[in-house]
Order: structure tokens, then C-alpha cells, then sequence
């Protein structure tokens, strides 16, 4: 009898082992940071959750966006967005065209929002890009 619950017990462990594997492995902050390490663009965001800000890895460096939600004609959608740097002293490197290509990514997901980058990000626009609504 012991020795059944012995591999009982067994069984239990190493389905635990596999479930703990698979939540490290598709965990959205760990696919954000390899993708920072890698120098990747990524996205990650709960879209049904206007609350949460939404992270972008682009080229090694951290984008934190906040949403805010409002109204456009039909509904109510995310219509402004702040975008800052986790570590603005490392932005070097960076240039406009890689701006332009965070806000397009941004505006593919949230098309109605007005993108606002925070200090220094803000120093290299010149024109900002329009969601739909403006």
C-alpha cells in the first residue's frame, strides 16, 4: 500500500514539475526580457485591460505605455497614450525612424489613440503620428 502511494505521490511531482516548466516557458515577462536580451522588438499587453500599461522591447531598450481610456464616435476606446523610457540615460542609439516604428506597431493595436512620448523621446519628434479619430 505504501509503495502505491509512494508512486502516487511521484506522479503528482512530476505533473507539478511539468505544469511549473510550462508557465516559466510561455510567461509573458519572460518572453519580454529574452527579447530585450536579444535585442528584439516585442509587445506585451492585455488589451482587455485598459488599466495595464503595456510593455515594448525594441533594440535592448524598455518602453513602459499608459493607457487612457475615452470616447470616439461609436465607443469608447484607449484615445491617448504615454509612452516613456524605463532607462532614458541608455537610449543611445536610438533614432527617429525606430520612434516611428514603435508608434505605427502602438497605433496597429490601439488605432484610435494620440501617441505622447515622455522626456527625452519627446525632443526627437518633430511631427507625432495620428490615430483615426484625429
Amino acid at each position: 500500500m505504501i509503495i502505491y502511494l509512494f508512486r502516487l505521490l511521484l506522479l503528482i511531482a512530476i505533473a507539478f514539475i511539468i505544469y511549473t516548466a510550462y508557465k516559466f516557458i510561455v510567461n509573458p515577462k519572460r518572453k519580454l526580457e529574452l527579447a530585450r536580451d536579444r535585442q528584439e522588438f516585442y509587445f506585451h499587453d492585455n488589451k482587455e485591460n485598459t488599466k495595464e500599461n503595456f510593455l515594448i522591447t525594441y533594440k535592448g531598450h524598455v518602453f513602459e505605455g499608459e493607457k487612457y481610456l475615452g470616447t470616439t464616435e461609436d465607443a469608447f476606446e484607449v484615445v491617448t497614450i504615454n509612452v516613456s523610457a524605463h532607462n532614458p540615460e541608455r537610449l543611445q542609439g536610438l533614432d527617429r525612424e525606430d520612434i516611428y516604428f514603435m508608434e505605427k506597431e502602438i497605433l496597429i493595436r490601439y488605432p484610435y489613440a494620440s501617441i505622447e512620448w515622455k522626456y527625452p523621446v519627446n525632443r526627437l519628434i518633430i511631427h507625432p503620428l495620428k490615430g483615426k479619430h484625429d
